[in-house]
């Protein structure tokens, strides 16, 4: 059952979902609880690395029909610590001030990569590890899983710093607050193209791949890299394109903290 490509899709959607919600349901209730509540947040969040980490390693020699699974999961694992250490403002970058008005593009540019530095610094390091420890191995399933993931971030991210039409900063908690200002609400820009047609091909590749598979474990893994390049190339139409995405993980979130007023003297 677990090589039947309808559920390793289905599979796949799910633990996008969920993981994308859980870590938004974590961030927002650290956001209502200031203080060191996202550091606490990281820090619990660090077994889920770890054991991301150690079922990667494991993976690798799985040539099973679960192998694909685990190094999916795992690569999710993994990948997903750093985004809450992100979101939590924990591991972000050393500019934490709003983007100043008519800022020259360089500037803006160098700004911009000051929001963020830390944060993609540490996802290239768990990329370059993986390759690393990948080498020779018989499954590499969870090293093609996180470098979609990885892509397709970084694609996202410059799309948004060039300017695309349609920006969702429902769920940005405060410690990154400043990060909007570094966007661009913008007519499609020249890289768009270029994002949705190679994640367009990967997403071909992985299909051509399953088509040719030659076991159940090959079906699974390749059936799971192309649902994640598929949802990967619909949140970049979804930039473009005004639909409520929002709304998948909104109903499930605390209520965002209520903003403090000052209070006035006569």
């Amino acid at each position: 059952m677990l090589a039947t490509p309808w559920i390793s899709a289905l599979g796949a959607l799910f633990l996008w979902w969920f993981s994308t919600g859980a870590i938004l349901v974590i961030v927002r209730r650290a956001d209502r609880a200031e203080g060191t509540a996202g550091l606490c947040a990281v820090l619990w969040g660090l077994p889920f690395l770890l054991t991301g980490a150690a079922a990667f390693y494991v993976s690798l020699s799985q040539t099973g029909v679960a192998g694909p699974y685990i190094a999916f999961l795992a690569a999710l694992a993994v990948w997903g610590w750093i985004e809450l250490a992100f979101l939590t403002g924990i591991i972000t970058g050393p500019n934490t001030a709003e983007l100043p008005p008519n800022t020259p593009p360089f500037e803006r540019f160098i700004r911009a990569w000051g929001t963020v530095a830390y944060h993609e610094i540490l996802l290239t390091a768990a990329l370059v590890a993986m390759i690393w420890v990948s080498q020779d191995a018989e499954n590499i399933f969870g090293l093609w899983t996180y470098a979609v993931l990885y892509f397709a971030r970084i694609s996202a991210k410059l799309n948004l710093f060039l300017g695309v039409p349609k920006i969702n900063t429902e769920f940005l908690p405060k410690p990154l607050a400043h990060l909007p200002s570094h966007f661009r609400h913008a007519r499609v820009n020249w890289l768009f193209p270029i994002s949705v047609t190679a994640l367009t091909f990967a997403t071909a590749c992985w299909l051509e791949r399953l088509y040719s598979a030659s076991s159940q474990a090959e079906v699974a893994g390749f059936t799971l890299l192309t649902a994640i390049t598929a949802l990967a190339l619909l949140e970049h139409w979804l930039m473009v394109i005004p639909l409520p995405d929002e709304k998948l993980w909104r109903w499930m979130l605390p209520a965002p903290a209520p903003t403090k007023t000052k209070g006035t003297t006569s």
